[in-house]
């Protein structure tokens, strides 16, 4: 219906020149008018050009003082002709009301405020405020000093009308003819295509914005510490398995049975497989005896060790874990090697905004004949020499300026962080 209105008034008139006054002539709503206009003037069947008028309208609090009046003839229509305390008057009003009331009141010098009465100083009051408001929302002029007072008020705000002015443009027509988007077989083998008239590819037009895989900023860091490694000569060790004996994770470091950190309170133990069946006999009878009652210049620790202790299956709380495997592998049939590792271990911890029940941890070991303390002096300065800004910091968190942990490891981790973070950093 709109769209009819336009063409056909075109067809017979130069110009429409103000689409609000159109649709107000035509009982149309203005925006669906808007809609055709913006929709015709693509299509080149109509040229538009923007109009904008700003006008004044009434804030919310200028319509609840249209409707009920305002303050201070509410204040004024409270008082009782005989006057009233303040007491009265106070639970007559509500409290805003009450405070801009007196406010209007005293100084039009329509009330006599005591310490405890409130008294009329005139017989009669009229609303000028709820008279210019009711003007304001019918659309007449108000003059210029009476909007000054209003807009000091805050019970009027600027409002911008936008709309259009109308001609013909270069393909107009009195009715709009569709255009086909897509050449069908149906048109083909009934011919129809001679005819069909095609839009127009729009070859400016954006396409759907390509998305791609974004690298986690703890991946990032991690693969940082990684480039150290492989630069210094290390070689990664397997750590793909998080679930670990006691006895990798615990007995075969000579940690004694009975040690605290082996209590639920801080490791998580598996219900099912609760045990592990697999470990090398006569490692675990070597590692008894050292706990039992010594070696290797150990004392030991002088109590029964217990093989169900080392059976218990866990998540591993370190990766030191994975050292002692590859320790013992390596002894089988020894070769110089260094190692590192990185990757997630897990503890029985109370989560806040620093904690979590699992983290990251970096470990690396050098196994060679004649190694001194100095070696071990060289490769930390090395080491520490190839972090650069990382070395006093929280990593992962200060470099991505995040405060809780939680935004950044598990699953409620923004995913918009991730794709506005930078791509690399250079420096380390």
């Amino acid at each position: 219906m709109a769209e009819e209105a336009v063409l056909g008034y075109l067809e017979k008139n130069e110009e429409i020149s103000d689409s609000g006054k159109f649709a107000d002539e035509k009982g149309i709503s203005h925006d669906e008018i808007v809609n055709v206009i913006k929709s015709l003037n693509g299509f080149q069947l109509v040229d538009a050009q923007d109009i904008k008028r700003e006008r004044w309208g009434l804030t919310k609090e200028g319509e609840t003082y249209a409707g009920a009046g305002s303050p201070e003839v509410q204040l004024y229509l409270a008082i009782p002709p005989e006057g009233t305390t303040r007491e009265e008057l106070q639970k007559k009003l509500d409290p805003s009301i009450f405070k801009i009331g007196c406010q209007q009141a005293i100084k039009n010098k329509w009330i006599e405020m005591g310490k405890s009465q409130v008294s009329r100083k005139v017989q009669h009051v009229d609303d000028r405020v709820r008279d210019l408001l009711m003007q304001i929302q019918n659309g007449e002029a108000v003059n210029a000093e009476d909007i000054d007072a209003l807009k000091k008020r805050k019970l009027i705000s600027p409002l911008i009308w936008k709309g259009y002015s109308i001609k013909k443009g270069p393909k107009y027509a009195p009715k709009r003819k569709k255009v086909a988007t897509d050449l069908t077989r149906e048109n083909l083998l009934r011919g129809d295509w001679r005819e069909l008239e095609f839009k127009e590819y729009n070859f400016l037009a954006k396409g759907q914005p390509t998305e791609g895989g974004c690298l986690h900023p703890l991946l990032k860091v991690r693969r940082q510490m990684q480039m150290i490694f492989l630069q210094m000569g290390f070689e990664e060790m397997p750590t793909n398995n998080f679930i670990e004996s006691s006895f990798w994770n615990f007995d075969a470091l000579f940690q004694p049975q009975q040690h605290p950190a082996r209590d639920s309170h801080d490791t998580f133990f598996l219900k099912e497989p609760s045990t592990t069946k697999m470990l090398p006999e006569d490692y675990v009878e070597r590692v008894k005896g050292v706990h039992e009652s010594g070696g290797y210049g150990s004392r030991g620790y002088g109590y029964e060790w217990k093989r169900e202790e080392a059976n218990k299956n866990i998540l591993r709380t370190h990766t030191t874990a994975v050292s002692s495997r590859m320790l013992y592998a390596l002894a089988q049939d020894f070769t110089p090697k260094k190692y590192y590792s990185i990757d997630r271990v897990f503890r029985n911890e109370a989560v806040d905004r620093t904690h979590l029940a699992e983290f990251h941890q970096i470990e690396g070991l050098i196994c060679d004949h004649g190694l001194t303390l100095g070696h071990l002096i060289g490769v930390l300065e090395d080491f520490f020499s190839r972090l650069g800004d990382l070395v006093d910091m929280k990593p992962t968190m200060i470099l991505y300026g995040i405060d809780n942990i939680r935004d950044l490891f598990g699953h409620k981790v923004d995913l918009g962080l991730i794709k506005r973070n930078p791509l690399c950093r250079l420096g380390l």
